[in-house]
């Protein structure tokens, strides 16, 4: 469904990405994992068209979207959650997921697309009036992906969704996350610190260390290698 093909991004001279290359199947969890300053945001962040990529290519169902501003990418349907989550803390709930669905027109469909988030996440329902930014870490975390589900994704992009959320939380989130990729067949790039929990939700992973995959695999093969268990699981 998405194929990075020698992707390098830098910051004036600082090179981010050295080259990377990996594909996602339609239909799949895929996990990048890596320390700070590995370049997974970078990578994120150039796939839906917030960065400009040096050299390579990034193809979204067979189309090279390498030079697309990212209102064109989000409206072939690949979404990004970044990091920090980004909601409107100063709008409602109701608004947050309104604006979540500025792309689409048909009335019908963005009041199905809201009860499918709901379906997901009872409590924003709950706190439909409530401002955005008196929600807990948690819960800022369901609106920012349920934002993303209003536009009607066929590709989600997550940032550190357990990025300073209790960890009582953190079990939920990754629930859905499954639950999303599962019963509405939408594939995922999931980055995430954790990565003992985003490989053992994911079918197959990639490892970046400074700009480069060093490692790469299926997720429950990997979670027995022993390099990678003592970099990244902690043993």
């Amino acid at each position: 469904m998405l194929t990075v093909t020698d992707l390098s991004v830098s910051y004036g001279a600082i090179s981010a990405l050295g080259g990377i290359s990996f594909s996602i199947p339609q239909g799949s969890i895929v996990t990048l994992i890596g320390g700070n300053g590995a370049g997974k945001t970078t990578t994120l962040r150039t796939i839906s068209g917030l960065l400009r990529a040096k050299t390579g290519k990034i193809e979204f169902l067979g189309e090279d979207i390498t030079k697309l501003p990212a209102h064109k990418i989000v409206a072939r349907g690949l979404c990004h959650v970044p990091e920090g989550r980004m909601i409107f803390s100063n709008l409602t709930v109701d608004e947050n997921l309104t604006m979540g669905a500025y792309l689409l027109h048909d009335k019908e469909l963005i009041t199905k697309n809201r009860e499918y988030v709901f379906s997901v996440f009872p409590r924003l329902k709950e706190r439909i009036k409530q401002m955005a930014g008196t929600l807990s870490g948690g819960e800022q975390q369901m609106l920012a992906i349920g934002r993303a589900l209003m536009g009607s994704p066929k590709f989600l992009m997550l940032d550190e969704p357990s990025l300073g959320i209790a960890p009582r939380l953190i079990s939920t989130i990754f629930e859905k996350i499954v639950e999303i990729n599962r019963n509405h067949g939408i594939t995922i790039l999931l980055v995430e610190q954790n990565a003992n929990l985003a490989l053992e939700v994911s079918r197959s992973a990639y490892v970046l260390e400074t700009g480069r995959i060093v490692m790469q695999g299926e997720s429950k093969q990997l979670r027995t290698d022993p390099q990678l268990k003592a970099t990244y699981l902690g043993g």
